[in-house]
């Protein structure tokens, strides 16, 4: 990625047009507010190589209180309230 450009805040909202076409060549920004970076305007490709999708994680969970939940649940349950 080429050299991070930063903007203070009421740059970067004159110029947004002008910055979302940048992010999508492949720039990003980043945006100050008083000197301190608040936040960055990044091209959505560098963002979605870093993140999982979250649809490997569907039924994670199948089989976590064994073959019948409910049996499961109501034995433990009954070793609580004792």
């Amino acid at each position: 990625m080429a050299k991070v450009r930063r903007k203070g805040v009421e740059e970067a909202r004159s110029q947004l047009p002008a910055l979302l076409a940048e992010a999508e060549k492949g720039r990003a920004t980043i945006i100050t507010r008083h000197g301190r970076s608040v936040a960055a305007l990044v091209p959505i490709a560098s963002v979605t190589a870093t993140q999982r999708p979250l649809t490997g994680l569907i039924g994670s969970g199948r089989g976590l209180w064994g073959r019948n939940s409910t049996q499961t649940i109501r034995r433990l349950r009954r070793e609580w309230s004792r």
